[in-house]
């Protein structure tokens, strides 16, 4: 009964992909032109409503008012960079494994990343953001687009003349 059961199943299968098949065939092989002039019809059967076709090119409105972002984060220090650019930093680079960067009303939060330059790197892996500090300036980069977001940034301190406080600046400090 079993056998008979499933030799059925599989000649309705077969019965309809020949039905099937020369369809398949003719909407693979028609030109492209030809498929964008043919609308999809809704099915009577579906109760979905039909979805106005989406702008080939979206515009995106940018404010110069601050959005209701994430929050600034207490204890932050502004880093001034070149073209009126800046970002808020939060954590000691010298010892904290994740520091927290207030970029675009948004806060990021990036874990230290091992160097063999000397550089203090920290970068999120999700967002794509990338923070390089060097004793005499730090770089805010985009892992997405390969972009550097600020360049030539720098704490009031570092205006002044003093190193960027970096990890291996502190342990050039105390191997003295």
């Amino acid at each position: 009964m079993k056998k008979l059961l499933i030799a059925t199943v599989i000649g309705a299968l077969s019965s309809t992909m020949l039905v099937a098949a020369p369809d398949a065939f003719a909407q693979a092989s028609a030109p492209a032109a030809a498929k964008k002039a043919t609308a999809k019809k809704p099915t009577p059967h579906r109760r979905a409503r039909a979805r106005a076709p989406e702008p080939r090119h979206r515009l995106v409105r940018r404010s110069t008012r601050v959005a209701a972002g994430d929050p600034i984060p207490e204890g932050s220090v502004r880093w001034t960079c070149e073209d009126g650019l800046s970002f808020l930093l939060k954590g000691d680079m010298k010892r904290d494994q994740i520091v927290t960067v207030h970029w675009g009303d948004r806060n990021y939060n990036l874990p230290r990343e091992t160097t063999t330059t000397g550089a203090d790197r920290f970068h999120d892996a999700a967002s794509g953001l990338d923070l390089v500090v060097i004793p005499t300036k730090a770089m805010l980069l985009s892992d997405k687009d390969d972009t550097r977001l600020a360049d030539e940034c720098k704490t009031a301190e570092m205006l002044q003349g003093s190193p960027a406080p970096t990890q291996s600046n502190e342990l050039n400090r105390t191997g003295q």
